[in-house]
């Protein structure tokens, strides 16, 4: 309904609806649900990797841009929460300063990387944007009396958010109300919002102007539009959403580092996450991530499960051992391109419209 009132944009597939429904009830009621510290890291790197996966999408599956630059917004935003609340201390101010002069670096660094480089050929963009981010990365690194150098910076949040703040001194359901499940929820309307904030602009008619020059650059110029203004603005979009993103790990972890906000695997996961979840659809941020991330976090303990389930069989208890995580996870990915190519939301809206 509320994809609907924003968007109009439909799942087209009553399967995709049942996840989409499936996964905003199991987010929305995780901490009851699932409770743990760990279910609970999992289900808040899944709501920030929403907004920042579906932030890629706005630039790569709707413009047709492939920067690999992203990590450096989602680490301006990160960095930016982290430098004010260690230098204003753990207060709503802190936050308010640091989400704003990150959103203001990332649009000024945007539009001179928009400006500059959108008229060159895609490799040539992609090559730019990846010295820019190891650049900014490097800089993050060497610049210690800001940033905190290689060991980052720990800092407070405000006492709402504090995991030593309760709500109730009684538990509901089990569940203690304390700080730590009012910041889970804070995140989890933060990425509710902007990602039917970015369904709503992929929707409008500025975003069918960007699937124009997706499909076809120089017909979109030939009939008028300006490609190179709205490739910019495009640009620019995403990199505020992805500061946003940082903003909200940061306020998760109350902690930032260069490997954790600008690490270049932070890039392959996004590039992973849109092609398991399809390209240009938005929705593909949600199931995606979803997906990725829940493999990511426990593959390991399904694996050790296994190994200990065939421990009679040496050889199969070796293939199936925790260590092996990452082969495993490659191979899940070869599986899912294979049979998912245009990714699980392109192929059930397939399968959907195909039943009509």
């Amino acid at each position: 309904m509320m994809t609907r009132i924003l968007s109009n944009d439909f799942p087209r597939s009553r399967v995709l609806a049942a996840l989409l429904i499936a996964l905003l009830l199991v987010l929305a009621l995780l901490p009851f649900i699932f409770p743990g510290v760990k279910a609970l890291n999992v289900a808040a790197k899944i709501l920030v990797f929403i907004v920042l996966v579906a932030s890629f999408d706005l630039l790569l599956g709707y413009t047709g841009i492939v920067s690999f630059a992203h990590t450096m917004f989602f680490g301006i935003g990160a960095y930016g929460v982290a430098i004010a609340a260690t230098r204003m201390g753990a207060g709503w101010a802190a936050i308010g300063v640091g989400v704003a002069g990150a959103l203001a670096l990332s649009f000024v660094l945007a539009l001179a990387v928009g400006l500059f480089s959108l008229r060159v050929r895609a490799i040539f963009f992609s090559m730019i944007t990846l010295a820019v981010a190891a650049a900014f990365q490097t800089l993050a690194s060497q610049l210690s009396d800001i940033t905190g150098g290689e060991d980052g910076l720990t800092f407070k949040m405000p006492e709402l958010l504090s995991p030593s703040f309760e709500l109730s001194e009684t538990p509901f359901m089990g569940v203690s109300l304390d700080g730590r499940l009012i910041c889970y929820y804070l995140l989890f309307v933060t990425s509710l919002v902007l990602l039917l904030a970015m369904l709503r602009i992929v929707n409008s008619p500025f975003g069918r102007v960007l699937q124009a020059i997706r499909e076809n650059e120089f017909r979109a110029e030939a009939i008028g539009y300006r490609v190179v203004v709205y490739r910019t603005t495009s640009a620019i979009l995403s990199a505020l959403f992805a500061t946003l993103a940082g903003a909200m790990l940061a306020i998760w972890l109350r902690y930032n580092g260069p490997d954790t906000s600008l690490s270049f695997e932070i890039m392959v996961d996004v590039l992973l996450i849109v092609v398991i979840g399809g390209m240009g659809t938005i929705y593909d941020s949600a199931i995606g991530a979803g997906i990725f991330v829940v493999a990511q976090s426990y593959l390991q303990d399904l694996l050790k499960l296994g190994s200990d389930a065939v421990s009679g069989l040496p050889w199969l208890s070796a293939l199936l051992s925790p260590d092996r995580w990452l082969l495993w996870l490659g191979l899940l990915f070869v599986l899912s391109v294979y049979y998912f190519p245009t990714g699980v939301v392109g192929r059930l809206r397939a399968i959907g419209a195909r039943a009509k």
